[in-house]
């Protein structure tokens, strides 16, 4: 049985996606013809490349082995030919969240930036970090993580309190600390449903028998500061998260730091990443 390179290149792109519509669009083929193709290379290998979950598609592991090996192969095909002058150097491709992007990255993306290097820039969050990791989308990925997997590299970017903002006139904004009790009969500006954000904080009221309802649900630390700032109610952030002076941060004294992590596959020693840490 033969791979050949574009065979490769199909499933890299495949991969990177999870997604039959956005992969068949980079690839300028029809749907159906990219779904096609992954069977017949499915059959071929003998693996089940992907599953189906609910409505998202994971890679199984010989799908993540063949990620792996595909965006291995073009990364060296790519650098050989950068070397002779017939392609341009490959980037560095970082894959992270919008909040890590916004509060922790930008200076170390600069500084790489202004040294002549080119970086590809990702986002997602901590689940699709690792998958990208592990199935060579990403070189390098930044995101929160509660534990580090021990099959990648995980190097402590640094930790931040969970803390509550609010606008300067609410009653708990004078405060050094506050704990979860302190939210009794509150209306949180949260993340929608299903965010691992919402979840943890859903799971620490509970256990802490905390009454509380939502106020109103936003995507992305700067909305939740944007609906606090109008006075819709109280959030609960990262502390990482920068706000004005109309909003004040108050620590949560019961609630667990937020860790980020720089992750790399083995021993990858990248200049991006030495720039971080």
């Amino acid at each position: 049985m033969t791979l050949v390179a574009e065979d490769l290149r199909v499933f890299a792109v495949f991969a990177r996606h999870r997604n039959f519509t956005r992969a068949a669009d980079e690839l300028h083929v029809s749907q159906p013809a990219l779904h096609t193709r992954i069977r017949k290379l499915q059959e071929r290998l003998g693996h089940e490349l992907y599953v189906k979950r609910g409505r998202s598609l994971l890679l199984t592991g010989a799908g993540e082995q063949l990620a792996l090996f595909a965006n291995e192969e073009t990364a060296r095909a790519t650098d050989f030919l950068s070397t002779l002058g017939a392609a341009p150097p490959r980037p560095t491709v970082l894959m992270a969240g919008s909040g890590a992007y916004l509060y922790l990255l930008g200076e170390p993306i600069r500084r790489y930036v202004a040294k002549g290097r080119q970086v590809r820039l990702l986002t997602g969050d901590a689940t699709r970090t690792l998958e990208a990791l592990r199935d060579g989308t990403a070189d390098i990925g930044v995101t929160a993580l509660g534990v580090p997997p021990t099959d990648l590299d995980c190097e402590l970017l640094g930790q931040f309190p969970q803390t509550l903002i609010t606008r300067a006139d609410h009653r708990l904004a004078q405060r050094r600390t506050v704990r979860l009790r302190d939210l009794q009969d509150e209306a949180l500006v949260v993340p929608p449903k299903g965010r691992p954000h919402r979840e943890q904080l859903e799971r620490a009221l509970l256990d802490e028998g905390v009454r509380w309802s939502v106020a109103v649900e936003a995507e992305g630390w700067d909305l939740l500061v944007h609906f606090v700032r109008l006075g819709i109610g109280p959030a609960v952030v990262n502390g990482s998260v920068r706000t004005s002076s109309a909003v004040r941060k108050v620590p949560v004294k019961d609630l667990p730091p937020i860790r980020y992590y720089v992750i790399t596959r083995g021993d990858r020693d990248d200049e991006l990443k030495k720039l971080m840490l």
